[in-house]
């Protein structure tokens, strides 16, 4: 069943656990997401980004969502991940979203801050969920996102965003990387506290492919109520399917489909049982 995600993050935060956030390409990724949702009994966040309007549309993407939500009895939420465009974010919550992430990262602080408060506005007249972000994250191995230089999340900034927007929930940038890391990840846990200590609505962390799980529960205790993870569900998922192909069978496509609502539900078991069991 389709929900809105404040309901869910705010659990989470109370309970010190964190939902995660998979993104989605097309009907297989949205199959293995939800599959692991209902056979693990867990919370999930379907999240498809701006970026693959390319593979889906908008419509298309809640239709299937909300036809596979329906046999299934866990609480879903269908995010839009990474938007930077006003008129994609009208056009998801029209479509039936129940979640939208503005990212105003690449704006001056003022500009983020006015452009989200408009958005919230709006989202919030009819239901919808506001995710925004403050700072930014650079780009690892791997990554299908922008390049970008790392810039951490200011916590005086942080308290000052929240309050004159009335955000629901805030991606902070601490030191985690959007894709794979490059070297040994440099977590600043003592700048998510100061973010936590400033301000008391649910903390998002993106890039939570490849972070170690000991700095993953860490970060849930401080505050972080929903991860993301998205270059690992397609780095393995490519990785099984290419090893499977190299063998004598002539694989028909209907099957090589399967296959990857498979290894899309292994990665994704993994980060649902690591995030809510914290």
């Amino acid at each position: 069943m389709l929900v809105n995600l404040s309901s869910m993050l705010r659990d989470a935060h109370l309970k010190k656990h964190a939902i995660g956030s998979f993104n989605v390409y097309n009907f297989e990724t949205i199959k293995g997401v939800l599959e692991s949702a209902d056979e693990l009994k867990k919370p999930v966040i379907v999240a498809f980004g701006e970026k693959y309007l390319g593979n889906m549309d908008l419509n298309t993407v809640y239709a299937v969502v909300n036809s596979l939500a329906k046999n299934i009895s866990t609480p879903v939420a269908l995010h839009l991940d990474h938007c930077k465009s006003f008129e994609h974010i009208i056009q998801a919550i029209r479509a039936g979203f129940t979640s939208v992430m503005f990212d105003g990262s690449s704006f001056s602080f003022g500009e983020n801050l006015r452009k989200t408060a408009q958005i919230v506005s709006i989202a919030h007249a009819v239901g919808v969920t506001v995710e925004a972000e403050l700072g930014a994250l650079s780009r690892g191995d791997y990554s299908n996102e922008d390049e970008g230089k790392q810039i951490y999340t200011d916590p005086d900034q942080a308290e000052e965003f929240v309050k004159k927007t009335e955000v629901d929930a805030l991606a902070v940038s601490i030191g985690t990387v959007h894709g794979m890391y490059k070297g040994e990840p440099k977590i600043d846990i003592g700048v998510l506290k100061a973010i936590s200590s400033k301000i008391d609505i649910p903390l998002v962390l993106h890039g939570g492919s490849g972070t170690p799980e000991a700095t993953i529960k860490e970060c849930i205790y401080n505050g972080i109520c929903k991860i993301n993870v998205n270059t690992e569900i397609s780095m393995y998922t490519v990785n099984k399917i290419k090893e499977a192909l190299k063998s004598d069978t002539n694989y028909h496509l209907s099957k090589v489909s399967l296959m990857e609502v498979k290894y899309v539900k292994e990665v994704v078991k993994k980060y649902m049982n690591m995030f809510y069991g914290a």
